[in-house]
Parts: C-alpha cells; sequence; structure tokens
C-alpha cells in the first residue's frame, strides 16, 4: 500500500515576505492539490508533514525563525489544507520521521511505498526520503510536486535520491 506525504506546503514557506519563502513553492501548489485529490478518491492515505518549531530549536541557528508552533506561519496554505480523514504529523527537524510517530503511522497502516512531495527538495523532501529508505520503504517523488530555491539544488536531490536512495523519479 502506497501513502502520500504532503511536506512543508506552509504559509511562511510560500507566502510572499514570510521567513523563508520558496518562490517555485508555490508553483506546485495545484500539481499537489491534484495528487491528494486523486490519493483521497482512492483511499490512499494523505500525511501532512510539518515544521512546528520551538523558539530554541537548533533550525533556528541556522536559519531565520520560520513555523513556529502555533503561529498563522506554521499552517499549511489554504490551498491543501488537511481534511478529516488526513493525517498531520509536526516536526522540529529536516526528516518527518526524526523524533515524531511517523513510522509507527505508517507501519500501521500497512504502507509500504510513500510518494513524497513539496518543499525544499534538497532539504526536508531529501532527508525524508532518505530516512524513508533507511526504513525499508519504496520512495517515489514527483518531480513536478517537489520544488527548492535553486533548480541546481532541486536537480542535484533529485540525482543523488534517484541513484543513491534507489527512489523512484517520476
Amino acid at each position: 500500500m502506497r501513502a502520500l506525504l504532503v511536506i512543508d506546503m506552509l504559509k511562511d514557506f510560500l507566502e510572499e515576505g514570510k521567513p523563508l519563502f520558496v518562490k517555485k513553492g508555490r508553483e506546485i501548489i495545484g500539481n499537489i492539490k491534484k495528487r491528494i485529490e486523486e490519493a483521497r478518491k482512492e483511499g490512499i492515505p494523505v500525511i501532512y508533514i510539518c515544521d512546528s518549531h520551538l523558539p530554541e530549536d537548533m533550525e533556528m541557528k541556522i536559519w531565520p525563525p520560520h513555523a513556529l508552533r502555533g503561529t498563522e506561519g506554521a499552517e499549511v496554505v489554504e490551498e491543501l489544507k488537511p481534511q478529516k480523514d488526513d493525517y498531520v504529523i509536526l516536526k522540529r527537524r529536516y526528516s518527518g520521521f526524526l523524533g515524531t510517530e511517523l513510522d509507527l503511522l505508517l507501519r500501521e497502516l500497512g504502507i509500504k511505498e510513500v510518494v513524497i512531495t513539496g518543499v525544499l527538495t534538497n532539504i526536508c523532501v531529501l532527508f525524508t526520503a532518505g530516512d524513508a529508505f533507511m526504513r525499508g520503504y519504496k520512495v517515489i517523488i514527483p518531480e513536478d510536486s517537489v520544488a527548492s530555491v535553486s533548480e541546481e539544488d532541486h536537480k542535484f536531490a533529485l540525482k543523488l535520491m534517484k541513484e543513491v536512495l534507489k527512489a523512484e523519479v517520476i
């Protein structure tokens, strides 16, 4: 069975003027929305993996404060809001697996394959894909549903996931 993971499609990444605005992230919203709609029709679980930081998180030493727990910036953008039957996993690190219940949820749902969408291809998508691979999941990356700040970073991460993690890049 397969699950659709939607990573960090949050206001602080996708709204202009926010701390870590990813212009290319706006361009993939429509593609992700279609994938979410298809998954729901087919009974495929949709799992949102969302940054939800505390002010003292180590990422705040690397990046401007973003997606702070309980703030509007940590909310999923309106176009992709989770529905009642979707799952939401809050994370404090790049990987959706580190310190979360993602692996337990996937195993309880009988998931063997994860389709990973969202931002950033070279950070949270890459680290989540790596941890999924290390845990024995097949990783599928739809190229039109992931984005990074630069095309160079995006292409590098896709190549790495394909060659090293044996991800299926579609």
